[in-house]
Parts: structure tokens; C-alpha cells; sequence
């Protein structure tokens, strides 16, 4: 099964050879889309660089910072538009541990799209303020009891999907970001009946650079979850 890694960056050139190279070592069927929001720290042009000696490295510059979900649905349409079978979404920042990625392979040969679960069994999550951690776990809760979805860690970020299930899902009216974003995507997955797995994994906090998290990001995603139940109710998703 052919994949696709889609990784969003705004001033991630101190990670991104780091994460790269921590990818393509294990020479896994995947190529890697950087989405770069004209990151001022020059990250777009240190992986042109790595471009040069590497043709799994695949690169989509964007005007601006336009937000995490419009990146990850550029990626997602790339994928669609070159025959990729999954596509995963995955963070620069090493939150993500690369050496996770051949048990989502296993697992996408079974489900329709597999989750990275920070909560599936217990808090698997390392080095975060006690503050963010009851943030998640807790927006975690209340989306399950909100929307009705299952799924333990519906916020997560490390995931991927088949294709069958992007082409499922009309990317065009998604517009949402962050928290939301997730949470949009895994519903509306779940809602049109697709199967999913979630893999215990443990989320290290970023080794180096800020966080992108903002009062903002949590805003929509609690509104968003009220405006996915009732487009749910009203058939309108």
C-alpha cells in the first residue's frame, strides 16, 4: 500500500531534517508532503535542499499561514490527484514518534482509517503542562458525550486514512482547524460507516519551537462539535 505523509510546518526548519530523515530511514512504501505556510525561519527552502538528493520528498508552498486544517486537505487533495492508497497526518515536531508508522501500515491493511490514542489506554502523554493535558483529555470527553462519537482520542493529530474514506468526505466544505479539525474529520469518517482502529501510542511534547495552540483553536472546536451534532440530527453533513 503506497502512502503518503502529509506534515504541515510554519517555522519548523530546526525539526524538519531531524523528522525526515526519522521517517525515510525505515524505507517504509511512503513518500512525505511538507505543506509550508511561508515559514520566515526558511523552512521551505532547507527541504528543496533535501529535495535534491531525495525523491520521496515531495513540497507545497503556501502564500501565507493559512491554518493547520487547510494544509492538511491541500495534502489530502495531493494524495487524491496522485493515486497514493493512505494518507497520514503526522506533526514536525517529533510529538509523533516516526517509529509508530509501520503499525499503522499493519492496521490500514484491516480498518479504513487508524488513530494514534494518547487515552485508549490510560493518558499516554509525556512532558505537557498540566494545564494542556487536562485540556485535551477533556475535550477528549466532551466530544464523546456531545456528538456521540466512540472514538477515545477523537482530537488527535496522528492518523491515517485510506483513501476511499478522503474521497468520501467532501474536503471543499471543510474549513475548520486544530482540535476542530480532527474532530470534524474523524466524525464525519465515522459517521459514513467506515471501520477504524485506535493504536495506543505515547505523545511526547515538541522538543524545540512554540507550540500552536491559541484560545482561538479552542473556541471553534467547542462550537464545533454542537455544529456537528446538529448537521447529524438535521442530515445535513
Amino acid at each position: 500500500m503506497r502512502g503518503l505523509i502529509v506534515i504541515p510546518t510554519y517555522n519548523e526548519r530546526e525539526t524538519v531534517d531531524a523528522i525526515l530523515d526519522a521517517i525515510l530511514k525505515q524505507n517504509l512504501p511512503l513518500d512525505v508532503l511538507i505543506v509550508d505556510d511561508n515559514s520566515p525561519d526558511g523552512t521551505a527552502a532547507r527541504v528543496k535542499e533535501l529535495q535534491a538528493n531525495e525523491p520521496r520528498i515531495k513540497l507545497m508552498e503556501r502564500a501565507g499561514k493559512m491554518g493547520l486544517g487547510t494544509a492538511y486537505v491541500a495534502g489530502f487533495k495531493y494524495a487524491i490527484e496522485n493515486g497514493y492508497d493512505c494518507v497520514f497526518e503526522m506533526d514536525a515536531d517529533f510529538s509523533h514518534d516516526p517509529e509508530e508508522l509501520p503499525g499503522f501500515l499493519e492496521k490500514i491493511k484491516e480498518y479504513d482509517f487508524v488513530l494514534g490514542s494518547r487515552y485508549v489506554n490510560g493518558i499516554s502523554v509525556v512532558n505537557w503542562p498540566l494545564r494542556r493535558l487536562m485540556l485535551s483529555y477533556f475535550a477528549s470527553k466532551y466530544t464523546r458525550v456531545v456528538t456521540g462519537i466512540p472514538i477515545k482520542d477523537p482530537t488527535g493529530g496522528f492518523k491515517c486514512f485510506r483513501i476511499e474514506v478522503l474521497k468520501a468526505i467532501n474536503l471543499d466544505a471543510i474549513h475548520s482547524n486544530g482540535y476542530s479539525f480532527q474532530i470534524e474529520m474523524n466524525f464525519k469518517a465515522w459517521k459514513k460507516g467506515f471501520s477504524y482502529f485506535e493504536i495506543p501510542i505515547i505523545f511526547v511534547d515538541r522538543r524545540v519551537g512554540q507550540s500552536k495552540m491559541s484560545k482561538q483553536i479552542v473556541r471553534e472546536a467547542v462550537w464545533m462539535v454542537w455544529k456537528l451534532r446538529f448537521k447529524s440530527i438535521f442530515g445535513s453533513l
